[in-house]
């Protein structure tokens, strides 16, 4: 029997991450909708506890991610808060990324990313650490982190374990953003659906390989984490090396300044566009 979605503590006071439970599966809703459900360590910090707990709870067999409102499942950094860095907190930061990111590989039950909009930068990254993605023809995904005067260090690896070398090199220096036809083509979307469905879709992945043989299921998934645990660690220790080196310099900041400073794109304006 079908149960009715139970709310689950965040605890986020912003309700900027939503959490609700329905037959097993958790699903999660990143709510900042006015700037495209972009992400800040507030935000980052709510998640991360959301699968740290999820992994434990006998309740969930399978968690699915998505964003609030039809213009994006998440544009990435939030610049806003990005702008303020130093040498020091940039290196804080990329901790704070290396906790998520170790968190949703080890996680050892169903993790599907429901794809509505824009899917940049670091969210382009988590969805990449997902186990399935399903999206919709106007789906738009990629590394722009380049146009925003960021190093792409962690999106260069996950990008060159999924698709190679080339595509990875091509992508991080071009910052340019993918079609949802040719994320298909890729495996970057593993199930391409009309938008309206695109909820409903992820759900029953969720479901269908939360009724995997569970030992099984966690043990290969287990084995796809270690496989690539060294590479992993490798790329953030280079990440917090180098962007030390990009914050100290202060070009990142310079360029979302920049960017902030174009009409609409103001800390309270209703745009603002992804990074990292």
């Amino acid at each position: 029997m079908t149960m009715p979605p139970a709310r689950v503590p965040a605890g986020d006071p912003d309700g900027h991450v939503l959490a609700e439970l329905a037959d097993g599966i958790l699903l999660v809703t990143l709510n900042k909708p006015a700037r495209l459900n972009a992400w800040d360590a507030p935000m980052r910090a709510v998640l991360l506890r959301l699968v740290l707990e999820a992994n434990h709870d006998a309740r969930v067999r399978a968690v699915v991610l998505t964003g609030a409102g039809e213009r994006a499942f998440c544009a990435g950094q939030d610049l806003n808060e990005g702008q303020s860095f130093d040498g020091d907190r940039s290196e804080e930061w990329i901790e704070e990324w290396r906790r998520l990111y170790g968190a949703i590989r080890r996680f050892e039950k169903p993790f599907v990313v429901a794809l509505n909009g824009i899917c940049a930068g670091s969210a382009f990254q988590v969805a990449l650490l997902a186990d399935l993605r399903v999206g919709h023809p106007g789906v738009r995904m990629g590394q722009p982190e380049i146009n925003s005067g960021l190093p792409s260090i962690t999106g260069f690896w996950i990008i060159r374990e999924i698709l190679g070398l080339s595509r990875a090199t091509e992508l991080v220096l071009t910052g340019r953003m993918l079609t949802a036809e040719e994320c298909e083509r890729l495996a970057l979307i593993h199930r391409l659906v009309p938008q309206a469905e695109v909820r409903a879709a992820a759900l029953a992945a969720a479901d269908e390989l939360a009724a995997k043989a569970p030992l099984a299921f966690r043990l290969t998934k287990g084995r796809i984490c270690a496989a690539t645990q060294a590479s992993f660690d490798e790329a953030f220790e280079a990440a917090r090396q180098i962007h030390r080196r990009a914050f100290e310099a202060g070009e990142p900041q310079q360029v979302m300044e920049r960017f902030l400073a174009r009409p609409g794109n103001a800390p309270d304006g209703p745009e603002r566009k992804e990074t990292r």
